[in-house]
């Protein structure tokens, strides 16, 4: 059977739309390995084996490897409380949840400013009692937390809402405990959003850069997170690293991007 022609106006659009792509998806990464690769490759990795740039590689993945597991925690006891109990203040809860949606970063840095800081709320207890939290690592994961906690529960709740109970309810019926039905159950049904949510908050928390400016303080070799090097390295006026930097942060989503169909093509075989 031949295949259908298209029409003009079809051919227009897919033309037009691999047109935008380029121009706003490959053009800018191609750019930024044209820019860190102009000096050469010896440039490149020196600025790569940086002290401070590897230190903020290093805090990245570090600051991803604490905040993604525990948002994977909280959105499914989020996801399991609104889709599976009812309760008064339900929706309240829900559009708490969706709060750093609607809520600059750095409103939220500053936020945390107010409460944490030395002159904040509870700064000065804290400090006195030795747990200083401003411009420390701590300072990053909370706020990465804070604008990444809606990702994994905005993706869960409609699925979970629209599946309904009745495969729990039969699990429960049949004699497995709470956690045999989670596990055997639940959590196969809801594997991929699962997944996909966990990929936005990962991509998330190794771009943010508004909500840790304010928190970290930016010391190098310190409390610099990768975007926020990138940044200091322009500011220097060092072009070549700040481009080497980023692509360290493009390569580090385009892994994200090659697991998560690694993981789609491996379930799709079995």
């Amino acid at each position: 059977m031949s295949a259908r022609r298209r029409s003009p106006a079809e051919t227009v659009l897919i033309g037009l739309a691999f047109l935008v792509a380029a121009l706003t998806l490959v053009a800018p990464l191609a750019l930024i390995f044209a820019y860190a690769f102009r000096e050469g490759w010896g440039a490149y990795l020196t600025n790569i084996i940086e002290p401070n740039t590897l230190h903020a590689v290093g805090l990245t993945v570090l600051t991803a490897l604490i905040v993604v597991p525990i948002n994977i925690v909280f959105g499914i006891a989020v996801a399991w409380l609104v889709t599976r109990h009812r309760f008064v203040g339900r929706q309240l809860l829900v559009t708490i949840i969706e709060l750093p949606f609607s809520i600059s970063p750095i409103v939220a840095g500053v936020a945390y400013l107010f409460l944490y800081g030395g002159q904040g709320l509870l700064g000065p207890s804290l400090q006195a009692a030795g747990i200083p939290i401003m411009f420390t690592v701590f300072a990053i994961f909370l706020v990465s937390l804070f604008v990444t906690a809606p990702f994994v529960a905005r993706e869960l709740i409609p699925l979970m809402a629209q599946q309904g109970t009745e495969d729990e309810e039969a699990a429960l019926s049949l004699g497995a405990s709470g956690f045999q039905m989670f596990r055997l159950v639940t959590l196969p049904n809801i594997g991929w959003a699962l997944l996909y949510g966990a990929i936005l908050t990962n991509a998330r928390v190794m771009g943010e850069f508004g909500g840790v400016s304010v928190v970290s303080g930016a010391i190098r070799g310190q409390t610099n997170t990768l975007p926020l090097q990138i940044s200091q390295l322009f500011n220097d006026f060092n072009v070549t690293g700040a481009f080497a930097a980023a692509t360290l942060l493009a390569l580090l989503a385009v892994v994200t991007i090659v697991l998560k169909s690694l993981l789609e093509w491996r379930n799709g075989a079995h």
